[in-house]
């Protein structure tokens, strides 16, 4: 039997009453700056009404779910019916449960689902039975959409309702409520209120960061400073144009290999991905590997890069940068390596080149990178032409996509994860952020150029045109991806939200020279910042990709292994990097040095505290 509270056994604590005054001004002074930020909105968009309300149409969406809902009127009950006979079962087992007996739940969290990890939602029976009431609501919701209003739906509608229908799903959980998540009860009986009111106090924070617009805070962004504790690998800046910084970095051994790397990060986000805290740096372990490591920091666009194209990525990103690494090193040939929408634009310059016969580029790697478009996962949601469309008129004033839409809408593929996580430790803990690198450049987003955003959204994503030889042109030439004849290395993972690994697969079969496919475990990002030395997560490998059309074939016969992919990379890589040679101090030839690494152009930050 437990014992009563005492001095020194007690749950309640009392706030220390000058931390609650100036948690108490802060939020009065946040709230009147909050305020301003929300009337100067409202009279910017006075007598404006929006084109298009509802340019994700949902609200069409979920109309169209209610007609066919109710067009089937006897499934509708008999799914009801079901619902009711689980809450029975459910509500009888709490009666069970409150007098001492162990039942068998009727619904369990899926592996990895974080929200109900407090012991209470297990050993409460109330909140066992909110947990698992939740649990059978949202299946139940899912199935019936399912059968009864999808019945007949094509496949893009129906994965527009399913994706929407799981954000309420999430959105509704009751972990996300202060009355219905015993932990958040349990930390504000124990803190007499102080969380809530930190909570508080931290989402008028975020509101004032994003001037209205809540803006989660996922890290604490004073705990890294760029150049000192992340993207801290010391190298120089060799040139720059309006797009891209070159970055060569300063070798760790005596010899380094003769073919120098090229790396081609995307311009969604930072190049610093690859460049993260010292123990998770892609780039200085390739560094101490042996390899003159060159890479390109794109810039942050603004209005005045309203009219670069693709073209202009092209042209003054790879082909620019092969220019200036051929007078640095004297070296004409590269092994080069895109990540995502940068291993996109790799392959992009590779057939630019092979048309041209101009071959410069030994390998290719390619980490979570899609050049058939025809299945791009649930962000295909996204890229119908009432969306698009909505996109350029938002584009057009500026003259660019603000980063933050590209970052919702990747956050929303994770939700539990991205959005509501935060949330709740946030604002209903009172938690602050916690300090983690991966999550800083997470939030670090960039802004698109409106003519590049939507030519590529457009001719890969909507009209797959990429995959089409000649389907699509570049300064002038058409681009077929089958006069590429360059090894190719692609890495993809089995948990990727944004580049499905069975649409990265069908990469390999769209080139003329040998391939190899890597699978990795996690998602997009942990997949790819995988550093041997923490042996995490595993990788798949099959060398009969190349002879293997169907993904789930390739991966019913490829071998496990655990740790990191990176070992078997470098060993691929190594064979086409040539012999041995002294290495290469940066700044020392025919472009010295302008600044150090970072750069300026990766500093130019939305990140604000």
């Amino acid at each position: 039997m437990s014992q009563p509270a005492t001095a020194n056994n007690t749950l309640f604590n009392s706030p220390d009453p000058y931390e609650l005054l100036v948690t108490a001004q802060n939020i009065l002074t946040k709230s009147q700056t909050v305020t301003l930020h929300l009337l100067s909105k409202q009279s910017d968009c006075a007598g404006k009404l929006p084109s298009n309300p509802d340019p994700l149409g949902i609200g069409k969406t979920f109309q169209e779910v209610t007609t066919q809902l109710l067009m089937n009127p006897v499934k509708l009950v008999d799914a009801q019916m079901s619902l009711w006979q689980e809450h029975s079962k459910l509500l009888q087992n709490l009666m069970l449960r409150t007098m001492g007996y162990q039942v068998e739940p009727l619904a369990t969290p899926s592996k990895g689902d974080r929200r109900f990890k407090h012991e209470a939602w297990e050993s409460v029976p109330m909140f066992d039975f909110i947990k698992q009431s939740y649990l059978l609501t949202a299946r139940w919701l899912n199935n019936t959409i399912k059968t009864v209003a999808l019945e007949n739906a094509d496949s893009d509608h129906a994965q527009k309702v399913m994706f929407y229908t799981r954000q309420l799903i999430d959105a509704l959980a009751p972990s996300n409520f202060v009355a219905t998540n015993p932990e958040v009860l349990y930390t504000s009986l124990k803190t007499g209120g102080e969380s809530l009111l930190k909570g508080l106090n931290h989402l008028l924070e975020d509101l004032e960061r994003g001037k209205g617009s809540l803006s989660i805070k996922m890290t604490d962004h004073t705990a890294f400073k760029l150049g000192e504790n992340i993207a801290s690998t010391p190298g120089k800046v060799i040139y720059q144009n309006d797009l891209m910084q070159l970055i060569q970095y300063q070798p760790t051994t005596e010899q380094v290999y003769a073919k120098p790397l090229l790396i081609v990060p995307p311009w969604i986000n930072k190049y610093y991905i690859l460049d993260l805290s010292k123990n998770n740096s892609f780039i200085k372990w390739v560094i101490d590997q042996g390899h003159t490591v060159f890479i390109m920091s794109w810039v942050n666009p603004d209005e005045r890069h309203a009219d670069k194209t693709f073209d202009n990525y092209l042209l003054e990103g790879p082909l620019t940068a092969l220019d200036v690494i051929e007078k640095v090193t004297g070296q004409r040939e590269v092994n080069a390596l895109g990540y995502c929408l940068g291993g996109t634009l790799l392959a992009i310059t590779l057939a630019y080149l092979a048309a041209k016969k101009n071959n410069r580029i030994l390998s290719g790697t390619y980490f979570t990178t899609m050049l058939d478009f025809s299945d791009p996962g649930e962000l295909g949601i996204f890229i119908d032409e009432e969306q698009i469309s909505a996109l350029e008129e938002k584009m057009k004033g500026k003259g660019y996509l603000e980063g933050s839409s590209m970052a919702g809408t990747f956050n929303m593929l994770r939700a539990n994860d991205l959005i509501w996580s935060f949330y709740v430790n946030n604002y209903l803990l009172g938690n602050p952020a916690a300090a983690f690198d991966l999550l800083y450049w997470n939030s670090d987003s960039t802004r698109m150029p409106a003519k590049m955003h939507s030519f590529y959204l457009r001719n890969l994503y909507q009209q797959n045109q990429l995959i089409k030889p000649n389907g699509i042109s570049f300064n002038g030439q058409g681009i077929d991806l089958s006069l590429v004849n360059t090894p190719a290395y692609f890495v993809s993972t089995q948990e990727d939200h944004i580049a499905p690994w069975k649409s990265t697969y069908a990469g390999v079969h769209l080139f003329s020279g040998p391939a190899k496919f890597v699978l990795g475990g996690s998602g997009h990002i942990a997949g790819i910042i995988n550093p041997p030395a923490k042996n995490k997560y595993f990788y798949y490998l099959n060398n009969k990709a190349k002879t293997t059309k169907n993904p789930d074939t390739w991966l019913s016969s490829a071998k496990s292994n655990e740790g990191s992919w990176w070992n078997d990379w470098a060993k691929w890589v190594s064979g086409y990097a040539g012999e041995k040679v002294p290495a290469r101090i940066p700044g020392n030839g025919p472009f010295p040095a302008l600044e150090n690494a970072p750069g300026s152009y990766v500093k130019m930050s939305v990140l604000k505290d």
